[in-house]
């Protein structure tokens, strides 16, 4: 009898202890926040009766993937491009900035003209070429759109267009290169004589996946009165597709505008690569 006491008074203590316990427990729960109470890992008997814990299948799965970009199409090219509410100032858009390759009056000055000519080196070639042109990243594969803006002896031309990757990536390379290859050199033939050219790197605001500023600075005479015409250029690529700046003139060029244009015009972008409109930059003028 007295062992059967013993052994009921044992009984009835490990079950109070074990309703003590599965009532601070329940209690703990609720008092942590919602986010801490995490669905616990799946028990797992062992051989010798102990309990670990497996992870449960999500824990282990990849990543996910971010989706590729739409292919740019036209209207999405034209979002994409800045205003000159986006680059402030007294800048003021104008109506055909394609003519520029062929004719740029800036004062008495045709700069269209001061840039056409000669260069020794092939690299330098492509580059005065496609100053005023569409071409400095080489002909676009998709979607292309452009903007023109003027301010006093100032001109700012603003391209977004999409591109094979891979062309991309190495006018790219050729752009990095220039500062090297193209440090100085003349240009010679046309009505301007020959013009020293020089490039120089620049730095630009850390947009887009890839970037690459220079500074062109062209001098000779026209008319016989000295010129010296000063471009920014700035290429940001955001994907396969990119954006392209020429600023400048006979005044030299703000980097600052050409610093604004790429941050607007890179938001701009990825935006419309999102799938959304951007909206339009309120103008400073009331």
């Amino acid at each position: 009898m007295a062992a059967g006491t013993l052994l009921a008074t044992a009984a009835c203590s490990s079950g109070d202890d074990g309703a003590a316990a599965d009532t601070e427990t329940a209690a703990a729960v609720a008092e942590r926040p919602l986010a801490a109470q995490t669905t616990p890992l799946s028990p797992t008997a062992t051989a010798t009766g102990s309990v670990s814990a497996t992870p449960s299948a999500s824990a282990t799965s990849p990543t996910a993937t971010t989706s590729p970009a739409a292919p740019l199409s036209e209207a999405g090219a034209r979002n994409a491009l800045i205003t000159a509410a986006d680059i402030e100032d007294n800048w003021v858009q104008v109506k055909d900035p394609e003519t520029w390759r062929d004719k740029l009056l800036i004062g008495e000055v045709d700069t269209a003209q001061f840039v056409t000519g000669k260069a020794d080196a092939a690299d330098c070639q492509r580059l005065v070429d496609s100053l005023y042109d569409e071409t400095l990243l080489g002909r676009p594969s998709g979607a292309s759109a452009l903007n023109g803006f003027q301010q006093g002896q100032s001109r700012l031309l603003y391209q977004v267009a999409a591109y094979d990757k891979a062309a991309l990536d190495k006018s790219m390379d050729w752009l990095a290169k220039l500062p090297q290859t193209c440090d100085q050199f003349t240009l010679t033939g046309g009505d301007s004589g020959d013009r020293t050219v020089q490039v120089v790197e620049t730095s630009l605001p850390k947009e887009g996946d890839a970037r690459q500023g220079l500074t062109v600075t062209m001098k000779g005479t026209t008319n016989g009165d000295p010129v010296t015409l000063t471009l920014d250029v700035a290429v940001v690529r955001v994907g396969n597709d990119a954006i392209t700046i020429t600023n400048g003139g006979l005044d030299g060029a703000d980097e600052n505008t050409t610093k604004t244009a790429v941050e607007q015009g890179t938001e701009r972008l990825k935006e419309v690569q999102a799938g959304r409109t951007p909206t339009p930059t309120p103008s400073n003028l009331d």
